[in-house]
């Protein structure tokens, strides 16, 4: 095939479009303003250690996830179906024991909720088990919040554990997201485990990018603006193209869309040496306690010494400056958690950690990507923020590509 494709973004929806577009017989070249793949899905390694740029996790049942990756290649490091949650200096468990028999009684006995908020829980898995995602995506959209409201559960279990659960995933301590994509994330947990790849987030591009083999990777490239089969670089360099697809924020490269800018979630990532371990299974650590600027903990073993590197993620607005911030997290771990700091390893601020959206798809069709007659469009931003979005918009952008070369039109729905 002669036709020269670009893909602007080296995340995970352009790595999958490139798969995509291989598998059909292309050679497309992707460029990224970045040193390396991944976009917002990266790791850095320090002498010996894994810095996630941000506590993220993979959900393994996202069909496709399940579709380009090879779990056990990742060697994934599963954790249990619940949460070790941290209020005013007491730690509970509250977990799904219809998967692991274990959390049967910390879950019971927790104090966290009264016993029908816990029956209403398993009640809730169940139900969205049972539901497609047609179910789930064309439902009428309404804060998360409200949702749970509706279904009956106390001011107490959103505070202490719906709220410090879904802020570390939703990037927002209102739960103000769409209730589809709660209902979306919570089957995918429902379903099956949240896990981190033995050698952190990163592994999971490192792992899409091996699979191309005709695909050309140029980085350190930085695209100021795309025009009719042209792009061109910032440092005023033209690249000609027959297609492009904008696996990236399209508004800064795009004339008639500069007024459109995209809404960020932010996050703050800290990285502490510590000793000693107050979460003795794998469990996310929540806090819950509504003065504490800790959202989630997470623990990973230092290789070679008995000491641990813990994550803490910080998704509240704050005035602080990093030193004092740093300051203030060493003392509301000792506080709420009982954990003392060692050392402080690392900070990471991510302004573009999670797209604003105020309605949420499960994916974009292919006819749908088509954002002028040779330029289309991809990324996790055009539907629900998700690593299973990235890839089927990528796979979405790719196929109306390969329709419009060999068809004339995309026809594919």
């Amino acid at each position: 095939m002669k036709e020269k494709i670009v893909i602007v973004g080296a995340g995970v929806s352009g790595l999958v479009a490139a798969i995509n577009l291989e598998k059909a017989g292309f050679k497309p070249i992707v460029i990224d303003q970045s040193d390396r793949v991944g976009g917002r899905v990266k790791t850095d390694y320090r002498d010996g250690l894994q810095f996630d740029h941000g506590f993220q996790v993979l959900l393994k049942k996202y069909p496709a996830a399940v579709k380009y990756l090879d779990y056990d290649l990742l060697e994934l490091q599963d954790f249990y179906p619940g949460s070790c949650i941290f209020y005013k200096q007491s730690k509970f468990t509250i977990g799904d024991p219809s998967r692991k028999s274990s959390l049967l009684f910390p879950t019971i006995f927790a104090k966290i909720g009264s016993v029908s908020d816990k029956w209403k829980v398993l009640q809730l898995s169940n139900a969205v088990k049972k539901k497609s995602f047609d179910d789930i995506f064309l439902a009428p959209e309404q804060t998360t919040l409200a949702y749970l409201q509706n279904k009956g559960f106390s001011d107490e279990i959103i505070q202490k554990f719906f709220k410090p659960f879904f802020t570390g995933i939703f990037l927002e301590d209102e739960l103000s997201t769409s209730s589809r994509k709660f209902e979306f994330v919570y089957k995918m947990f429902a379903e099956g485990n949240a896990a981190i790849p033995k050698k952190g987030i990163q592994a999971i591009p490192n792992q899409l990018a091996a699979q191309l083999k005709q695909t050309q990777f140029e980085f350190n490239m930085k695209v100021a603006e795309i025009k009719d089969q042209e792009l061109i670089l910032e440092n005023k360099k033209k690249i000609p193209y027959d297609y492009a697809i904008i696996a990236a924020e399209a508004w800064p490269l795009i004339s008639n869309l500069k007024n459109q800018e995209s809404k960020w979630k932010s996050v703050e990532n800290l990285y502490f040496e510590v000793k000693n371990k107050v979460i003795d299974k794998p469990l996310i650590g929540l806090v819950a306690d509504e003065a504490a600027l800790i959202n989630n903990i997470h623990y990973q073993n230092i290789k070679d010494t008995n000491h641990f590197l813990l994550s803490v993620s910080v998704v509240k607005l704050h005035h602080l400056n990093k030193d004092d911030l740093i300051k203030q997290v060493e003392k509301e771990l000792q506080t709420y958690c009982g954990i003392e700091s060692v050392e402080f390893k690392r900070y990471y601020k991510i302004k573009k950690a999670l797209p604003v959206m105020y309605t949420v798809n499960y994916m974009m069709p292919p006819s749908e990507t088509q954002l002028k007659d040779r330029v289309f469009l991809a990324g996790d931003q055009l539907s629900n923020g998700s690593l299973n979005a990235a890839m089927l918009n990528g796979e979405s952008a790719a196929r109306a590509v390969i329709a419009k070369i060999k068809d004339g039109f995309i026809n594919i729905n």
